[in-house]
């Protein structure tokens, strides 16, 4: 787990079930994502988390709000989709309810993700990928200090045809951190 000022980044529990349905559901968080998930489907993708959790020590972890509990999202660092230019790097990742978006959540928890990556994981470089259209993540991603990896954007394997198209970001490890 990772505890910063207002937010915990933790391995989801059956309790985060039921929110991150309902973000899976909401057309502008899936704009740029696909097409909504099915309760199997969005219970799957918790598995999925839960499993890399358990057999490699993190994962896109839940975020939960410390003040209240509340479930915003997720963020965290897994290993980069297979059949794309980050396999075999380590991913960062987010994705937080619309009712959370501009608050700072993202920022704060991908910086939390990035510092826990570099203290814990021996990698020179983290990566990210999205959509050429989806300028809030890569906002994100240039505000944490990441830079367009051009040369390896790439058409995802699993994205729909729609969404197919894909932009990829780096962050070099700070000299300072190993």
């Amino acid at each position: 787990m990772i505890a910063i000022d207002r937010l915990l980044l933790r391995r989801w529990e059956d309790r985060d079930r039921a929110p991150f349905h309902a973000m899976c559901v909401d057309p502008e968080v899936m704009a740029h994502l696909g097409p909504p998930l099915s309760r199997a489907e969005s219970d799957a993708a918790i598995d999925r988390q839960n499993g890399l959790y358990d057999s490699i020590g993190h994962c896109f972890w839940a975020v939960e709000r410390r003040d209240d509990g509340a479930f915003l999202g997720f963020c965290g660092l897994k290993p980069g989709a297979e059949a794309t230019p980050i396999e075999g790097e380590i991913e960062i990742g987010w994705r937080l309810a619309r009712a959370h978006w501009g608050r700072g959540y993202a920022r704060e928890a991908a910086q939390a993700s990035l510092a826990w990556g570099w203290a814990n994981l021996d990698v020179p470089r983290i990566a990210a990928i999205t959509t050429p259209g989806n300028t809030r993540s890569w906002g994100l991603m240039e505000r944490i200090g990441m830079v367009r990896a051009p040369h390896d954007d790439f058409d995802h394997p699993a994205a729909i045809a729609a969404l197919r198209a894909h932009i990829t970001y780096r962050i070099a490890r700070p000299a300072s951190s190993g």
